[in-house]
């Protein structure tokens, strides 16, 4: 059986990373494609990679027939999903991509993005969307909500060990390299190739990031008591991709067991021997993150570091990895192709 799928907000990074995928996928189809400020124009011309692809002409959003659609993927800047889905037909599933759901408390949801949330109900409706932690509740959701990318790579390396009970909760410090992609594709003078093609900088440092709401959230419910984490991200001169390293107390053995356990039956999570650190490059363009574990010199230190495409397994590739639950179908349907090397 095929579902009609609709992307709104196509002509950015994580839009066209949505179209990359389902082309292939052997069960979802492309039925509408929305950008404002695109409507009225062809994907190729937008993305001429995708120009071998037959694909609807963008629109805007309320050109789309939304009864023909059985799921939208939004992948909105922050802000503008709320209304949005709020006026959607509740027949049309919905993973957003944005942060708009990713809070559970409106609070803490003004607090980080600076405004009150308009659709408080549906916030307390959408479920967290990290496929691995949180798949029986995504099954059965009319509305999920996409995690930060870095907020997914931080947690695919902490939660198994804060379960666990194998690091000390008050010394964790995480510090993320982050590719240009993550900050979106609007022009920005600071994100200019003579800018940022040589350099390497901190963003949102000091207890800034809004992804520290989403730890603050998942962290402390896992411990049942207040977690707050040092977080750190630098921007890097690569197109794509995350890699974390978090620098933590424990016995690194322990935390070692401790990701394995949980990551033995994953499709997407690939936890290397003990002692090997995963790269970049090991998992561009694919739905795979990839962690290692390694000891320190300092006794009862441990070093896990975590990596996946910012734009795919930290975003796009989620969201239809949390789609497939979401119809029925195979969770790994459309997204096991390998990473693409060098």
């Amino acid at each position: 059986m095929s579902y009609n799928v609709a992307i709104l907000g196509a002509s950015g990074y994580t839009g066209a990373e949505l179209v990359r995928i389902i082309a292939t996928h052997p069960d979802l189809k492309i039925a509408a494609l929305s950008a404002d400020r695109k409507a009225g124009m062809e994907m190729a011309d937008v993305f001429p990679h995708l120009r071998h692809i037959d694909l609807p002409k963008l629109c805007t959003i309320d050109e789309i027939d939304f009864s023909g659609i059985d799921l939208a993927f939004a992948a909105l800047p922050h802000g503008l999903s709320q209304a949005l889905v709020r006026d959607l037909p509740e027949t049309v599933k919905v993973v957003d991509l944005g942060a708009d759901f990713r809070l559970r408390d409106p609070a803490e949801y003004e607090k980080w993005y600076g405004a009150p949330h308009v659709a408080v109900e549906l916030q307390k409706e959408a479920v967290y969307g990290l496929t691995e932690f949180y798949r029986d509740d995504i099954k059965s959701a009319r509305l999920v909500a996409g995690t930060g990318c870095n907020a997914a790579t931080v947690q695919f390396a902490l939660r198994p060990l804060i379960a666990a009970g194998v690091i000390d909760l008050d010394d964790i410090i995480c510090d993320l390299k982050n590719g240009i992609s993550g900050a979106g594709r609007s022009l920005k003078e600071n994100m200019l190739f003579a800018e940022r093609s040589t350099d390497v900088a901190g963003y949102s440092q000091g207890g800034k990031h809004r992804h520290l709401g989403e730890f603050d959230q998942e962290f402390s419910l896992i411990a049942g008591r207040k977690v707050e984490i040092m977080f750190t991200p630098h921007l890097v001169p690569v197109n794509r991709g995350i890699l974390a390293s978090c620098y933590l107390k424990g016995d690194p053995e322990a935390m070692h067991a401790a990701l394995v356990a949980q990551y033995k039956d994953e499709p997407f999570i690939e936890v290397l021997p003990f002692g090997k650190l995963p790269s970049m490059g090991n998992v561009t363009g694919s739905n795979f993150c990839f962690l290692g574990v390694t000891g320190d010199r300092i006794k009862g230190r441990g070093l896990v570091v975590s990596t996946l495409d910012n734009l795919n397994k930290g975003s796009s590739g989620q969201a239809v990895q949390n789609a497939n639950l979401m119809l029925g179908l195979p969770e790994t349907a459309g997204l096991m192709l390998a990473p693409v090397f060098p």
